[in-house]
């Protein structure tokens, strides 16, 4: 039924049953209006109203449930659907902002997933320039410091290694930055070796890294290789560098049929209520892309932990 007839026929049973009373023999009405009339006559309207107040709330109720459906939605998470009730007009709203959502879901996903292949492809560049240009140019610089070095007078030659050292240390942060932007252990040797370097370069006197990688995983393909080792390294990243962690957790196993579990724990300050930066959002978009469920719990106490399960799919399938 629509709304219009709905509303209008809750209205047209409260009118009828005040007429009704009206005309019947309880309620009679005097000139001037005696007190005890008058007292009927409000309780009369206050039953009225509140007779009107209770139709239209359950007559409302859908609406009420898909306004808070449509305030409760987030496309980072997806999945949530308004539950369809009844027939009519409501039934086909709800509907419709259902076919909505999962096309804004839909288009979210693909352009989040051109983003990502686009973000991909400026990483793998800059990281060849950083290995191909810089690289070599202070690789170029240290030959000519040993050179100068080794030619230097005794008072200048400590100065001459010192720089020498320093430039040294800078190839290295290169090289660790464009380890960084392109795995390229990732790509040569798989994800388990990747995530093993990953907790490896985590590891310093001030933070230790326990790892715990399942051997027997199925084939994951490259791009959910991918986006398990970018969450792996943005959790691990946010635990030492943000969270002040000294124990990282760092988990890979099977948990289904066909579902693989990332878990990254830490025992750092937690997340106490602050809003979520770029570099959650950035594994909330890569999970997206692959239809996984991240979750992020972090109790009052210390320690955050990162969970992302990934649907893999079936075997043969496309």
């Amino acid at each position: 039924m629509p709304l219009f007839w709905r509303m209008f026929l809750l209205n047209a049973v409260v009118l009828v049953l005040a007429t009704g009373l009206l005309m019947g023999p309880w309620v009679t009405v005097s000139s001037p209006v005696l007190p005890r009339e008058a007292f009927v006559l409000c309780g009369g309207l206050v039953a009225l109203l509140a007779a009107n107040a209770l139709l239209f709330r359950a007559g409302l109720a859908p609406l009420r449930r898909l306004t808070k459906a449509m305030a409760d939605a987030n496309l980072s998470q997806p999945g949530q659907r308004a539950r369809v009730t009844g027939h009519g007009e409501l039934a086909e709203l709800t509907e419709t902002f259902n076919v909505m959502l999962e096309r804004l879901e839909a288009e979210r996903a693909a352009s989040s997933g051109r983003a990502l292949s686009a973000q991909e492809a400026e990483r793998r560049r800059v990281a060849r320039e950083l290995h191909d240009e810089v690289g070599q140019t202070l690789t170029a610089v240290i030959l000519q410091f040993k050179t100068l070095a080794d030619r230097a007078p005794a008072p200048l030659r400590e100065d001459v290694v010192t720089a020498q050292e320093t430039v040294r240390d800078s190839l290295d942060e290169v090289r660790r930055i464009a380890r960084r932007l392109r795995p390229g252990v990732l790509e040569d040797l798989g994800l388990l070796s990747a995530l093993r370097a990953l907790a490896m370069e985590f590891s310093t006197p001030g933070v230790t890294v326990s790892e715990r990688l399942d051997g027997s995983l199925p084939s994951l393909g490259t791009e959910t290789e991918l986006v398990l080792y970018r969450v792996a390294q943005e959790a691990m990243t946010n635990a030492a560098r943000h969270a002040g962690a000294s124990r990282i957790d760092l988990a890979l196993r099977s948990v289904g049929p066909r579902v693989v579990e990332l878990v990254v724990g830490d025992d750092g300050r937690g997340l106490r209520g602050t809003e979520e930066g770029a570099g959650i959002q950035g594994m909330r978009e890569r999970a997206l892309r692959l239809g996984a469920a991240l979750t992020l719990t972090s109790g009052d106490a210390e320690g955050t932990t990162v969970r992302l399960r990934v649907p893999l799919p079936t075997e043969g399938a496309a």
